[in-house]
Protein backbone atom coordinates (compact mmCIF):
# COMPACT_ATOMS: atom_id res chain seq x y z
CA UNK A 1 0.00 0.00 0.00
CA UNK A 2 1.60 3.03 -1.25
CA UNK A 3 -0.32 5.92 -0.07
CA UNK A 4 -1.73 5.61 3.63
CA UNK A 5 -3.55 8.96 4.83
CA UNK A 6 -6.34 10.44 6.45
CA UNK A 7 -8.65 13.56 5.93
CA UNK A 8 -9.03 16.83 8.16
CA UNK A 9 -12.28 17.73 7.58
CA UNK A 10 -11.66 21.39 8.03
CA UNK A 11 -14.84 22.72 5.81
CA UNK A 12 -17.12 22.32 8.64
CA UNK A 13 -16.11 25.14 10.38
CA UNK A 14 -13.06 24.10 12.01
CA UNK A 15 -10.53 26.94 13.11
CA UNK A 16 -7.31 25.75 14.01
CA UNK A 17 -4.18 27.80 14.94
CA UNK A 18 -0.77 26.79 13.86
CA UNK A 19 0.07 24.67 16.87
CA UNK A 20 -3.08 22.64 16.54
CA UNK A 21 -2.24 22.01 12.86
CA UNK A 22 0.86 20.85 14.32
CA UNK A 23 -0.70 18.25 16.57
CA UNK A 24 -2.79 16.78 13.46
CA UNK A 25 1.05 16.31 12.09
CA UNK A 26 2.11 15.30 14.78
CA UNK A 27 -0.37 12.26 14.83
CA UNK A 28 -0.09 11.67 11.72
CA UNK A 29 3.52 10.79 11.31
CA UNK A 30 3.42 8.79 14.74
CA UNK A 31 0.30 6.39 13.93
CA UNK A 32 2.21 5.59 10.12
CA UNK A 33 0.41 7.31 7.45
CA UNK A 34 2.37 8.97 4.77
CA UNK A 35 -0.36 11.51 4.36
CA UNK A 36 -3.04 13.93 5.15
CA UNK A 37 -5.77 15.19 3.04
CA UNK A 38 -6.84 19.22 4.47
CA UNK A 39 -10.37 19.12 3.43
CA UNK A 40 -10.67 22.98 2.29
CA UNK A 41 -13.84 24.08 0.57
CA UNK A 42 -14.43 28.09 2.12
CA UNK A 43 -11.95 27.41 5.20
CA UNK A 44 -8.57 27.78 2.66
CA UNK A 45 -7.58 31.58 2.67
CA UNK A 46 -7.67 31.76 -1.32
CA UNK A 47 -5.14 34.51 -2.67
CA UNK A 48 -7.31 35.51 -5.55
CA UNK A 49 -10.64 35.18 -3.41
CA UNK A 50 -10.35 37.32 -0.30
CA UNK A 51 -14.76 37.21 0.02
CA UNK A 52 -14.21 33.38 0.09
CA UNK A 53 -13.15 32.73 3.46
CA UNK A 54 -14.55 33.37 7.09
CA UNK A 55 -12.58 34.15 10.44
CA UNK A 56 -9.74 31.36 11.55
CA UNK A 57 -9.69 30.00 7.78
CA UNK A 58 -6.23 28.29 7.73
CA UNK A 59 -3.54 30.35 5.88
CA UNK A 60 -1.13 30.36 3.07
CA UNK A 61 1.52 30.75 4.99
CA UNK A 62 0.09 28.17 7.48
CA UNK A 63 0.42 25.83 5.24
CA UNK A 64 3.95 26.80 3.80
CA UNK A 65 5.23 26.55 7.56
CA UNK A 66 3.88 22.85 7.98
CA UNK A 67 4.90 21.75 5.18
CA UNK A 68 8.63 23.39 6.24
CA UNK A 69 8.49 21.74 8.98
CA UNK A 70 6.72 18.21 8.10
CA UNK A 71 8.72 17.40 4.95
CA UNK A 72 8.46 13.65 5.71
CA UNK A 73 4.01 13.75 5.39
CA UNK A 74 2.45 15.06 2.24
CA UNK A 75 -0.06 17.49 2.46
CA UNK A 76 -2.60 16.92 -0.05
CA UNK A 77 -5.39 19.83 -0.61
CA UNK A 78 -8.93 19.13 -0.97
CA UNK A 79 -10.38 21.41 -2.93
CA UNK A 80 -13.96 21.95 -4.23
CA UNK A 81 -14.78 23.19 -7.58
CA UNK A 82 -18.10 22.75 -8.56
CA UNK A 83 -20.03 20.21 -5.71
CA UNK A 84 -20.25 21.20 -1.72
CA UNK A 85 -19.26 24.85 -2.81
CA UNK A 86 -22.07 26.03 -0.74
CA UNK A 87 -19.31 28.28 1.68
CA UNK A 88 -19.03 30.58 -1.16
CA UNK A 89 -22.41 30.22 -2.65
CA UNK A 90 -24.32 31.76 -0.01
CA UNK A 91 -21.79 34.83 0.66
CA UNK A 92 -22.97 37.95 -1.80
CA UNK A 93 -19.89 37.81 -4.11
CA UNK A 94 -20.49 34.18 -4.70
CA UNK A 95 -24.00 34.05 -4.96
CA UNK A 96 -24.17 34.80 -8.72
CA UNK A 97 -21.90 31.30 -9.58
CA UNK A 98 -25.05 29.00 -7.88
CA UNK A 99 -26.63 26.48 -10.35
CA UNK A 100 -29.94 27.45 -8.83
CA UNK A 101 -30.95 30.50 -6.97
CA UNK A 102 -31.04 30.05 -2.78
CA UNK A 103 -30.73 26.08 -3.56
CA UNK A 104 -28.29 23.58 -2.47
CA UNK A 105 -24.53 23.12 -2.76
CA UNK A 106 -23.81 23.21 -6.44
CA UNK A 107 -21.85 26.10 -8.82
CA UNK A 108 -23.12 26.58 -12.78
CA UNK A 109 -20.53 24.93 -14.72
CA UNK A 110 -21.88 26.78 -17.70
CA UNK A 111 -21.19 30.48 -15.76
CA UNK A 112 -18.04 31.16 -17.37
CA UNK A 113 -16.96 33.36 -14.52
CA UNK A 114 -17.64 30.11 -12.49
CA UNK A 115 -14.98 28.80 -14.97
CA UNK A 116 -12.86 31.51 -14.15
CA UNK A 117 -13.18 31.10 -10.87
CA UNK A 118 -12.43 27.58 -10.63
CA UNK A 119 -9.04 28.01 -12.34
CA UNK A 120 -8.19 30.61 -10.30
CA UNK A 121 -8.62 28.49 -6.74
CA UNK A 122 -6.67 25.79 -8.71
CA UNK A 123 -3.79 27.88 -9.37
CA UNK A 124 -3.83 29.20 -5.76
CA UNK A 125 -3.56 25.87 -4.47
CA UNK A 126 -0.72 24.67 -6.74
CA UNK A 127 1.22 27.92 -5.94
CA UNK A 128 0.90 27.31 -1.82
CA UNK A 129 0.92 23.07 -1.59
CA UNK A 130 3.63 21.13 -2.54
CA UNK A 131 2.04 18.13 -2.70
CA UNK A 132 2.21 15.68 -5.86
CA UNK A 133 -1.72 14.79 -5.34
CA UNK A 134 -3.90 18.02 -5.35
CA UNK A 135 -7.91 16.71 -5.08
CA UNK A 136 -9.89 19.30 -6.62
CA UNK A 137 -13.39 17.51 -5.57
CA UNK A 138 -16.68 16.33 -7.86
CA UNK A 139 -18.66 14.55 -5.47
CA UNK A 140 -22.38 14.68 -4.80
CA UNK A 141 -23.15 17.35 -7.59
CA UNK A 142 -26.77 16.16 -7.95
CA UNK A 143 -27.87 19.56 -9.51
CA UNK A 144 -26.22 18.77 -12.51
CA UNK A 145 -28.63 20.49 -15.32
CA UNK A 146 -30.71 22.41 -13.24
CA UNK A 147 -30.20 25.72 -14.44
CA UNK A 148 -31.58 26.83 -18.13
CA UNK A 149 -28.32 26.90 -19.41
CA UNK A 150 -27.01 23.10 -17.80
CA UNK A 151 -30.27 22.01 -19.00
CA UNK A 152 -30.48 22.90 -22.48
CA UNK A 153 -26.41 21.59 -22.36
CA UNK A 154 -27.80 17.88 -21.37
CA UNK A 155 -30.44 18.31 -24.04
CA UNK A 156 -28.62 19.10 -26.72
CA UNK A 157 -25.69 16.60 -26.30
CA UNK A 158 -28.08 13.71 -25.51
CA UNK A 159 -29.10 14.58 -29.35
CA UNK A 160 -26.35 12.05 -30.03
CA UNK A 161 -26.97 8.43 -29.52
CA UNK A 162 -25.62 6.67 -26.28
CA UNK A 163 -24.64 9.82 -24.71
CA UNK A 164 -24.86 10.72 -21.20
CA UNK A 165 -25.72 14.71 -21.09
CA UNK A 166 -24.95 14.90 -17.34
CA UNK A 167 -21.82 12.75 -17.73
CA UNK A 168 -20.35 15.01 -20.49
CA UNK A 169 -21.54 18.39 -18.93
CA UNK A 170 -19.87 17.09 -15.81
CA UNK A 171 -16.39 15.68 -17.42
CA UNK A 172 -15.93 18.56 -20.03
CA UNK A 173 -15.71 21.02 -16.27
CA UNK A 174 -13.95 18.53 -14.86
CA UNK A 175 -11.54 17.51 -17.26
CA UNK A 176 -9.65 20.81 -18.45
CA UNK A 177 -9.13 21.70 -14.10
CA UNK A 178 -7.46 17.89 -14.07
CA UNK A 179 -5.19 18.81 -17.32
CA UNK A 180 -4.41 21.54 -15.80
CA UNK A 181 -3.02 20.26 -12.41
CA UNK A 182 -1.40 17.99 -14.65
CA UNK A 183 0.45 20.49 -16.99
CA UNK A 184 1.79 21.45 -13.73
CA UNK A 185 3.45 18.23 -13.21
CA UNK A 186 1.35 17.26 -10.51
CA UNK A 187 -1.37 14.34 -9.88
CA UNK A 188 -5.04 14.92 -10.29
CA UNK A 189 -7.24 13.82 -8.27
CA UNK A 190 -11.66 13.11 -7.89
CA UNK A 191 -14.02 11.72 -5.73
CA UNK A 192 -15.46 8.51 -7.50
CA UNK A 193 -18.99 8.79 -7.07
CA UNK A 194 -20.65 11.04 -9.76
CA UNK A 195 -17.72 8.43 -12.44
CA UNK A 196 -19.96 5.67 -10.92
CA UNK A 197 -23.32 7.46 -11.71
CA UNK A 198 -21.80 8.54 -14.74
CA UNK A 199 -18.71 6.54 -16.21
CA UNK A 200 -18.63 8.25 -19.77
CA UNK A 201 -17.27 11.53 -17.72
CA UNK A 202 -14.07 9.32 -16.98
CA UNK A 203 -13.12 9.68 -20.51
CA UNK A 204 -12.58 13.51 -20.45
CA UNK A 205 -10.02 13.02 -17.51
CA UNK A 206 -6.37 12.30 -17.99
CA UNK A 207 -4.75 8.81 -17.56
CA UNK A 208 -3.01 9.63 -14.76
CA UNK A 209 -5.59 11.36 -12.55
CA UNK A 210 -6.76 9.35 -9.21
CA UNK A 211 -9.92 8.23 -8.16
CA UNK A 212 -10.75 8.62 -4.63
CA UNK A 213 -13.66 5.56 -4.11
CA UNK A 214 -15.83 6.34 -1.02
CA UNK A 215 -18.33 3.92 0.18
CA UNK A 216 -19.15 3.97 3.81
CA UNK A 217 -21.45 1.40 4.12
CA UNK A 218 -19.78 -1.42 2.12
CA UNK A 219 -16.72 -2.27 0.81
CA UNK A 220 -15.29 -1.11 -2.48
CA UNK A 221 -13.90 -3.73 -4.71
CA UNK A 222 -16.57 -3.91 -7.54
CA UNK A 223 -16.42 0.05 -8.04
CA UNK A 224 -12.61 -0.12 -7.24
CA UNK A 225 -12.56 -2.76 -9.96
CA UNK A 226 -14.55 -0.71 -12.31
CA UNK A 227 -12.17 2.64 -12.01
CA UNK A 228 -9.04 0.40 -12.80
CA UNK A 229 -10.44 -1.74 -16.12
CA UNK A 230 -10.65 1.68 -17.00
CA UNK A 231 -6.78 2.45 -16.82
CA UNK A 232 -7.32 4.43 -13.37
CA UNK A 233 -5.39 4.48 -10.27
CA UNK A 234 -7.84 4.39 -7.33
CA UNK A 235 -7.44 4.98 -3.09
CA UNK A 236 -10.17 3.20 -1.27
CA UNK A 237 -11.88 5.88 0.97
CA UNK A 238 -13.64 4.80 4.55
CA UNK A 239 -15.38 6.62 6.72
CA UNK A 240 -15.16 7.09 10.69
CA UNK A 241 -19.03 7.08 11.39
CA UNK A 242 -19.18 10.28 13.12
CA UNK A 243 -21.28 12.18 11.13
CA UNK A 244 -24.43 10.25 11.53
CA UNK A 245 -23.97 9.37 15.41
CA UNK A 246 -24.00 11.38 18.79
CA UNK A 247 -19.90 11.08 18.68
CA UNK A 248 -19.17 7.99 16.49
CA UNK A 249 -20.13 4.12 15.55
CA UNK A 250 -17.18 2.27 16.51
CA UNK A 251 -18.16 -0.76 15.40
CA UNK A 252 -19.43 0.32 11.83
CA UNK A 253 -16.22 2.35 11.69
CA UNK A 254 -13.77 -0.14 12.57
CA UNK A 255 -15.87 -2.84 9.70
CA UNK A 256 -15.49 -0.24 6.90
CA UNK A 257 -11.83 0.55 7.34
CA UNK A 258 -10.66 -3.38 7.65
CA UNK A 259 -13.49 -3.66 4.40
CA UNK A 260 -11.52 -1.12 2.68
CA UNK A 261 -8.24 -2.31 3.21
CA UNK A 262 -9.05 -5.68 2.16
CA UNK A 263 -10.23 -4.50 -1.37
CA UNK A 264 -7.31 -1.93 -1.55
CA UNK A 265 -5.37 -5.30 -1.09
CA UNK A 266 -7.27 -7.69 -3.12
CA UNK A 267 -7.73 -4.89 -6.37
CA UNK A 268 -3.97 -3.67 -6.27
CA UNK A 269 -5.34 0.14 -5.40
CA UNK A 270 -3.09 2.61 -4.90
CA UNK A 271 -3.94 3.03 -1.15
CA UNK A 272 -6.62 3.94 1.42
CA UNK A 273 -7.94 7.38 2.39
CA UNK A 274 -9.48 7.17 6.27
CA UNK A 275 -12.07 10.26 6.13
CA UNK A 276 -13.27 12.04 9.26
CA UNK A 277 -16.07 14.37 8.39
CA UNK A 278 -18.35 16.85 10.54
CA UNK A 279 -16.52 17.22 13.48
CA UNK A 280 -19.34 20.15 13.84
CA UNK A 281 -22.45 20.12 15.73
CA UNK A 282 -20.47 19.10 18.80
CA UNK A 283 -18.01 16.63 17.26
CA UNK A 284 -14.34 16.66 18.97
CA UNK A 285 -11.44 15.55 17.15
CA UNK A 286 -9.56 15.49 20.44
CA UNK A 287 -11.89 12.54 21.24
CA UNK A 288 -10.80 10.84 17.70
CA UNK A 289 -7.31 10.71 18.01
CA UNK A 290 -6.96 7.09 19.38
CA UNK A 291 -8.95 5.69 16.38
CA UNK A 292 -7.04 7.83 13.77
CA UNK A 293 -4.30 5.95 15.16
CA UNK A 294 -5.85 2.55 15.28
CA UNK A 295 -6.79 3.28 12.03
CA UNK A 296 -3.40 4.29 10.80
CA UNK A 297 -2.20 0.90 12.36
CA UNK A 298 -4.59 -1.24 10.10
CA UNK A 299 -3.48 0.55 6.78
CA UNK A 300 -0.08 -0.59 8.01
CA UNK A 301 -0.80 -4.00 8.79
CA UNK A 302 -2.69 -3.91 5.20
CA UNK A 303 -5.15 -7.00 4.38
CA UNK A 304 -6.19 -9.42 7.04
CA UNK A 305 -7.73 -12.85 5.91
CA UNK A 306 -11.29 -12.16 8.01
CA UNK A 307 -11.76 -9.44 5.97
CA UNK A 308 -11.74 -10.67 2.68
CA UNK A 309 -14.17 -13.72 3.31
CA UNK A 310 -17.68 -14.24 5.65
CA UNK A 311 -17.50 -14.24 9.14
CA UNK A 312 -18.23 -16.57 11.62
CA UNK A 313 -20.49 -16.00 14.42
CA UNK A 314 -17.61 -15.64 16.84
CA UNK A 315 -15.47 -13.27 14.34
CA UNK A 316 -18.65 -10.61 14.00
CA UNK A 317 -19.12 -10.84 18.11
CA UNK A 318 -15.53 -10.02 18.28
CA UNK A 319 -16.33 -6.71 15.71
CA UNK A 320 -19.22 -5.76 17.24
CA UNK A 321 -17.01 -5.10 20.41
CA UNK A 322 -14.41 -2.80 18.01
CA UNK A 323 -11.67 -4.24 19.38
CA UNK A 324 -9.00 -2.44 17.51
CA UNK A 325 -10.68 0.72 18.04
CA UNK A 326 -11.03 -0.11 21.64
CA UNK A 327 -7.76 -1.03 22.12
CA UNK A 328 -6.31 2.36 20.77
CA UNK A 329 -8.37 3.80 24.08
CA UNK A 330 -7.37 1.52 26.52
CA UNK A 331 -3.64 2.23 25.55
CA UNK A 332 -4.45 6.33 26.25
CA UNK A 333 -6.56 4.87 30.07
CA UNK A 334 -9.00 2.33 30.92
CA UNK A 335 -11.05 4.84 31.73
CA UNK A 336 -10.97 6.56 27.96
CA UNK A 337 -11.71 2.60 27.26
CA UNK A 338 -14.68 2.56 28.42
CA UNK A 339 -15.86 5.90 27.82
CA UNK A 340 -15.49 4.68 24.12
CA UNK A 341 -17.25 1.52 24.51
CA UNK A 342 -20.08 3.68 26.16
CA UNK A 343 -20.69 5.97 23.60
CA UNK A 344 -19.25 4.02 20.35
CA UNK A 345 -20.95 0.76 21.07
CA UNK A 346 -23.64 0.81 24.39
CA UNK A 347 -24.97 4.18 22.75
CA UNK A 348 -26.37 2.74 19.68
CA UNK A 349 -28.59 -0.38 21.14
CA UNK A 350 -30.26 2.22 22.81
CA UNK A 351 -32.20 2.44 19.45
CA UNK A 352 -34.03 5.00 18.34
CA UNK A 353 -32.43 8.58 16.60
CA UNK A 354 -29.14 6.44 18.47
CA UNK A 355 -29.05 3.71 16.03
CA UNK A 356 -26.71 3.19 13.41
CA UNK A 357 -28.00 4.89 10.35
CA UNK A 358 -26.78 6.38 6.81
CA UNK A 359 -27.53 9.82 7.37
CA UNK A 360 -26.60 13.22 9.86
CA UNK A 361 -27.76 12.36 12.97
CA UNK A 362 -31.02 13.85 13.32
CA UNK A 363 -30.81 14.76 16.84
CA UNK A 364 -28.13 16.94 16.28
CA UNK A 365 -29.63 18.24 13.36
CA UNK A 366 -32.95 19.31 15.18
CA UNK A 367 -32.01 20.53 18.22
CA UNK A 368 -29.18 22.97 16.39
CA UNK A 369 -28.70 23.42 12.88
CA UNK A 370 -32.23 24.85 12.17
CA UNK A 371 -32.55 27.67 14.56
CA UNK A 372 -35.31 25.99 16.21
CA UNK A 373 -34.66 23.57 19.03
CA UNK A 374 -38.41 22.61 19.30
CA UNK A 375 -37.86 20.84 16.41
CA UNK A 376 -36.23 17.86 18.82
CA UNK A 377 -39.23 17.96 21.08
CA UNK A 378 -41.73 17.43 18.25
CA UNK A 379 -39.98 14.55 16.26
CA UNK A 380 -37.97 12.97 19.83
CA UNK A 381 -40.57 13.25 22.07
CA UNK A 382 -41.91 10.16 22.10
CA UNK A 383 -38.97 8.15 22.04
CA UNK A 384 -36.87 10.22 24.36
CA UNK A 385 -39.24 10.16 27.28
CA UNK A 386 -39.42 6.57 26.85
CA UNK A 387 -37.13 3.83 27.24
CA UNK A 388 -34.67 4.81 24.27
CA UNK A 389 -34.54 8.28 26.19
CA UNK A 390 -33.52 5.61 29.45
CA UNK A 391 -31.11 3.80 28.18
CA UNK A 392 -29.38 6.79 26.15
CA UNK A 393 -29.34 8.41 29.52
CA UNK A 394 -27.79 6.24 31.22
CA UNK A 395 -25.15 5.63 29.29
CA UNK A 396 -24.12 9.57 29.18
CA UNK A 397 -24.36 9.78 32.19
CA UNK A 398 -21.84 6.27 32.75
CA UNK A 399 -19.99 8.29 29.96
CA UNK A 400 -19.60 11.51 31.80
CA UNK A 401 -18.80 9.82 35.34
CA UNK A 402 -15.62 7.72 33.27
CA UNK A 403 -14.54 10.78 31.08
CA UNK A 404 -10.78 10.64 31.03
CA UNK A 405 -10.38 14.56 29.56
CA UNK A 406 -12.85 17.94 29.03
CA UNK A 407 -13.04 16.45 25.44
CA UNK A 408 -14.78 13.34 26.12
CA UNK A 409 -17.07 14.64 28.84
CA UNK A 410 -18.06 17.71 26.66
CA UNK A 411 -19.27 15.38 23.77
CA UNK A 412 -21.21 13.10 26.52
CA UNK A 413 -22.76 16.46 28.02
CA UNK A 414 -24.01 17.40 24.94
CA UNK A 415 -25.75 13.83 24.78
CA UNK A 416 -27.52 14.14 28.10
CA UNK A 417 -28.10 17.85 27.39
CA UNK A 418 -30.43 16.73 24.60
CA UNK A 419 -31.95 14.66 26.14
CA UNK A 420 -33.04 16.54 28.89
CA UNK A 421 -33.50 19.67 26.23
CA UNK A 422 -36.82 17.21 25.06
CA UNK A 423 -37.75 16.09 28.30
CA UNK A 424 -38.31 19.92 29.89
CA UNK A 425 -39.39 20.87 26.47
CA UNK A 426 -42.58 17.90 27.03
CA UNK A 427 -43.14 19.07 30.29
CA UNK A 428 -43.48 22.57 28.96
CA UNK A 429 -45.91 21.40 26.88
CA UNK A 430 -48.17 19.35 28.94
CA UNK A 431 -48.09 22.34 31.71
CA UNK A 432 -48.92 24.79 28.86
CA UNK A 433 -51.74 22.29 26.92
CA UNK A 434 -53.09 22.36 30.68
CA UNK A 435 -53.56 26.25 30.80
CA UNK A 436 -50.62 26.62 33.29
CA UNK A 437 -48.50 28.86 31.45
CA UNK A 438 -46.51 29.24 34.92
CA UNK A 439 -45.21 25.78 34.93
CA UNK A 440 -44.30 25.76 31.83
CA UNK A 441 -42.48 28.72 31.87
CA UNK A 442 -40.28 27.27 34.61
CA UNK A 443 -40.02 24.13 32.16
CA UNK A 444 -39.07 26.16 29.64
CA UNK A 445 -35.90 28.57 31.85
CA UNK A 446 -34.39 25.12 32.18
CA UNK A 447 -34.68 24.39 28.46
CA UNK A 448 -32.42 28.28 28.25
CA UNK A 449 -29.99 27.03 30.77
CA UNK A 450 -28.85 23.92 28.69
CA UNK A 451 -27.96 26.13 25.84
CA UNK A 452 -25.35 28.45 28.16
CA UNK A 453 -23.84 24.77 29.43
CA UNK A 454 -23.92 23.75 26.39
CA UNK A 455 -22.12 27.47 24.54
CA UNK A 456 -19.80 26.64 27.37
CA UNK A 457 -18.41 23.37 26.15
CA UNK A 458 -18.43 24.69 22.29
CA UNK A 459 -16.80 27.71 23.41
CA UNK A 460 -13.82 25.46 25.03
CA UNK A 461 -13.79 22.93 21.87
CA UNK A 462 -12.68 26.01 19.86
CA UNK A 463 -10.02 27.24 21.53
CA UNK A 464 -8.55 23.68 22.83
CA UNK A 465 -8.56 22.30 19.03
CA UNK A 466 -10.15 24.78 16.57
CA UNK A 467 -13.33 23.35 17.17
CA UNK A 468 -16.65 24.99 15.13
CA UNK A 469 -17.20 28.78 16.16
CA UNK A 470 -20.57 28.13 14.40
CA UNK A 471 -21.90 25.76 17.65
CA UNK A 472 -21.62 28.82 19.66
CA UNK A 473 -23.13 30.83 17.68
CA UNK A 474 -25.98 28.54 17.20
CA UNK A 475 -26.61 27.84 20.99
CA UNK A 476 -26.98 31.24 21.62
CA UNK A 477 -29.61 30.90 18.46
CA UNK A 478 -31.19 28.18 20.52
CA UNK A 479 -31.32 30.04 23.45
CA UNK A 480 -32.80 33.08 21.87
CA UNK A 481 -35.19 31.14 20.58
CA UNK A 482 -36.35 29.68 23.96
CA UNK A 483 -36.63 32.89 25.52
CA UNK A 484 -38.97 33.95 22.22
CA UNK A 485 -41.12 31.14 23.70
CA UNK A 486 -40.86 31.68 27.28
CA UNK A 487 -42.63 35.46 26.17
CA UNK A 488 -44.93 34.08 23.71
CA UNK A 489 -46.23 31.78 26.67
CA UNK A 490 -46.61 34.11 29.08
CA UNK A 491 -48.60 36.29 26.36
CA UNK A 492 -50.88 33.66 24.93
CA UNK A 493 -50.94 30.66 26.95
CA UNK A 494 -53.96 31.97 29.04
CA UNK A 495 -55.93 32.07 26.04
CA UNK A 496 -56.48 35.77 25.63
CA UNK A 497 -55.84 34.87 21.94
CA UNK A 498 -59.55 33.24 22.13
CA UNK A 499 -57.77 30.26 21.14
CA UNK A 500 -54.75 28.27 22.29
CA UNK A 501 -52.06 27.82 19.18
CA UNK A 502 -51.13 24.26 19.59
CA UNK A 503 -47.43 24.08 20.95
CA UNK A 504 -45.67 23.46 17.83
CA UNK A 505 -47.55 26.56 16.32
CA UNK A 506 -46.48 28.45 19.10
CA UNK A 507 -42.25 27.06 19.16
CA UNK A 508 -42.03 27.67 15.50
CA UNK A 509 -40.08 30.67 14.44
CA UNK A 510 -42.87 31.58 11.53
CA UNK A 511 -45.38 31.62 14.68
CA UNK A 512 -47.77 34.71 13.92
CA UNK A 513 -50.69 35.35 16.45
CA UNK A 514 -53.98 35.45 15.05
CA UNK A 515 -52.82 33.12 12.54
CA UNK A 516 -54.98 30.41 13.55
CA UNK A 517 -55.16 28.42 10.33
CA UNK A 518 -51.29 28.97 9.80
CA UNK A 519 -51.56 29.62 6.28
CA UNK A 520 -47.59 30.18 6.18
CA UNK A 521 -47.70 26.06 6.41
CA UNK A 522 -50.87 24.75 5.01
CA UNK A 523 -49.69 25.96 1.27
CA UNK A 524 -47.35 24.11 -0.60
CA UNK A 525 -45.26 27.04 -1.18
CA UNK A 526 -44.36 28.19 2.18
CA UNK A 527 -40.64 28.25 2.47
CA UNK A 528 -40.43 29.57 -1.30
Amino acid sequence: MRLRMWTYDLAREQAPDLDQLRSFLDLTREAGYTAIGIYMEHRFAYPSAPWSHGKGAVTPEMIRQIQSEYADIQIIPFLNLLGHFEGMLYTEEGRAYAEEKFKGMQACPSNPAFVELAERLTDDILGVFESEIVHIGGDETWQLGCCDTCKRRVQEYEASPRVDGKAKLYGEHFGPLARRVADKGRTPAVWGDMFADHPQALDCLPKNTLIFDWQYFHGPEATTRGFKEKGFEVVCCPAFHTYNATWMHLPQTERNILDHVNAAARTGALGVCVTTWECGLFGNYETLLPALRAAGKMLQEGSSESGSRDLDMEEMRALRESPAMLAAYLRDSERYEEWARLMGVELQNAGGTFSFGGIRSSLKCRLLLYSNPFLAWLHHADELMGEVGNKAMEVFEAAIGVAPNVAARGVAEFGKSAIEFVRHAEMAHRAYARRRPGEAVTELSVCRQVFDNLSRIATATNQRIGGSLADIERCRAAKEHVEKVIRRVTQYGDGSLGYLPSFEMLTHPKFVPHDQAGWWLINRWANE
